[in-house]
């Protein structure tokens, strides 16, 4: 059975099949309607997470794609449990952790200069979509924006409690422009009770996993509130037949959505080399538990202490996490490097898994833009 719960949650994330959402644009935009959240993240090892998450599941996929669908008010950036792009037809459960920006809930952003968050605004509504640098022109030597960071925690506090919005981005340089601005007409503002936000992140874990658990369903998220709410929807759920349990001694409990489990598709030697933030590994002991791999990014981990590499990419093989691979992509020479390959499963076929793996690290190399592959290290593992 574990098998089959591993093919639903493979299938419901998209990576059994790079047909689930279409190719290109429109690929892109159900892709992250039906994951909820793709997580923005800053290192650049390898191409960064969000075109990384989202390449791996849609033909065509192109970075552009992101800022043409915010152009477009079909996603916009916010927070789920890290910072995010998210569909707009969500943008309402983002509201009650704005007002609790606004409400001087969290310490970081409690203490800014409301009179330079006036000066944002004022600026914005005035002149249009600008960037932090643009603030810190004629203030040189002030000690006012750049040099103190006054600045970037009043810009910060504006977009967290949801006065301005990100507009686009040029690389990792965001373009911030004021919410009403960026909104399509006719959103729903109405702020979710405790019930229906709890409601919003079951059915988002569910829509995007199928298999999941207690911690996953409020990963990040705090407070006892909240978690009364979530154990009403899950009751719910249970009895309305949405869900079930699965018993398993030897782990915590998981739910199963109980529609699709006949459904889960036959894996083949499908192979992919995920990104450490995709949606898929993110919920680590989720990974652990239903795929006996136990996985963590060692680019926080000081070097005598990494055990497989700065960036280790996770490897996916039909429906077993195989092992995990160290890379960097070189963009000045547009050489693609891989440091080290360290495998786990020694029941591999390695006739049919190495010429696999070959040809996934060359198309991941040509998406970074790296097509000249330097993968000795495997060319040894594979002989």
């Amino acid at each position: 059975m574990m098998s089959q719960w591993r093919r639903l949650a493979l299938s419901k994330q998209g990576l059994a099949s790079q047909q689930k959402f279409g190719a290109d644009l429109s690929g892109t935009r159900r892709a992250i309607e039906h994951l909820g959240y793709v997580q923005i993240d800053t290192l650049s090892v390898v191409e960064r997470a969000h075109h990384h998450v989202l390449w791996n599941r849609v033909p065509g996929y192109d970075p552009t794609h992101l800022n043409q669908l915010i152009s477009e008010q079909h996603i916009f950036e916010y927070w789920y449990h890290a910072a995010s792009y998210l569909p707009m037809r969500d943008y309402r459960y983002a509201l009650p952790h704005m007002t609790s920006i606004r409400d001087g809930e969290n310490r970081y952003y409690t203490n800014v200069d409301e009179h330079l968050m006036n000066e944002i605004l004022a600026r914005v509504s005035a002149e249009g979509a600008l960037r932090l640098r643009d603030f810190d022109k004629g203030n040189k030597g002030k000690g006012k924006w750049w040099n103190q960071g006054l600045g970037r925690r009043a810009l910060d506090k504006l977009f967290m409690q949801g006065d301005l919005m990100v507009c686009g981005r040029n690389g990792m340089e965001k373009v911030y422009d004021l919410a009403e601005r960026c909104l399509p007409e006719g959103i729903d503002l109405s702020v979710p009770t405790l019930s229906e936000y709890a409601a919003y992140l079951f059915d988002t874990t569910l829509r995007a996993h199928g298999v999941f658990t207690w911690k996953q369903l409020l990963h990040l998220k705090t407070g006892k509130p909240l978690r009364d709410a979530m154990r009403e929807v899950l009751d719910e759920r249970i009895e309305a037949g949405v869900v079930r349990a699965l018993g398993n001694a030897d782990a915590p409990t998981a739910y199963v959505d109980i529609k699709t489990p006949e459904q889960t598709p036959t894996i083949d030697g499908t192979l992919k080399v995920l990104s450490p933030f995709d949606n898929m590994v993110i919920h680590r002991d989720r990974l652990s538990t239903l795929f006996g791999f136990d996985y963590r990014i060692e680019c926080y981990v000081s070097a005598p202490k990494r055990m497989f590499g700065y960036f280790c990419l996770p490897i996916l093989y039909g429906d077993k996490f195989v092992g995990r691979i160290d890379c960097k992509a070189h963009r000045a020479d547009q050489r693609f490097e891989v440091l080290s390959l360290n495998l786990e499963d020694g029941t591999l076929d390695r006739d049919q898994f190495f010429p696999a793996l070959s040809d996934e690290l060359q198309r991941l190399a040509d998406f970074n833009k790296c097509p000249l592959l330097d993968a000795s290290v495997v060319a040894a593992e594979g002989e």
